[in-house]
């Protein structure tokens, strides 16, 4: 299950299938550093979206 305070790279290596979820949102540098430091949380924020909303999203792709 994704949670609000997990960082965003340990969902993309748990849960690859989750990067479109996160494009979709903007967040096209998955890969650069701010993405290994950030969590679900703080880019759901800094992107414009709920972070329950995103986190409900994330679990959906991923079947939990």
């Amino acid at each position: 299950m994704i949670t609000k305070d997990m960082i965003i790279g340990q969902v993309l290596r748990k849960y690859p299938e989750t990067a479109e979820v996160f494009l979709s949102l903007g967040m096209h540098c998955l890969g650069c550093p701010s993405a290994t430091m950030e969590s679900v949380e703080g880019a759901a924020i800094t992107h414009g979206k709920d972070p329950d909303e995103l986190v409900d999203e994330l679990n959906q792709v991923v079947g939990e």
